[in-house]
């Protein structure tokens, strides 16, 4: 499965945005999860939210809780994830990646999105 990421850019703190990962070679119903991570300057990759395959269970960082929602458009074959009220903390290359079986670790990496929130 390949993953592209976009919908990244420049926004001030309080806006909003909306990041999408299109899939390719597998749909996203027919994986385990989907999950958005991302990568500050000289910090390690965090976890951000991710979702079941089937849609039916979401997770989300503490950090974002609240303010974030990953959804999917089985027909468009993306993954959502708006972001309300950002925080200048939340500057970061953003990533998609996938969970193809239980157990399994996240992989098919997209290139990543950058969002940077002015203060």
């Amino acid at each position: 499965v390949q993953l592209q990421a976009s919908g990244g850019g420049l926004v001030q703190a309080g806006g909003s945005l909306r990041l999408s990962c299109a899939a390719s070679g597998r749909t996203f119903s027919s994986l385990y999860g989907v999950g958005w991570f991302r990568q500050a300057p000289g910090k390690e990759r965090e976890f951000v939210a991710a979702m079941s395959g089937s849609g039916v269970s979401t997770h989300y960082a503490d950090s974002v809780k609240g303010r974030s929602t990953i959804s999917t458009d089985n027909a468009k074959n993306t993954v959502y994830l708006q972001m309300n009220d950002l925080k200048p903390e939340d500057t970061a290359v953003y990533y998609c990646a996938v969970m193809k079986g239980p157990g399994e670790d996240f992989g098919s990496w997209g290139q990543g999105t950058l969002v940077t929130v002015s203060s």
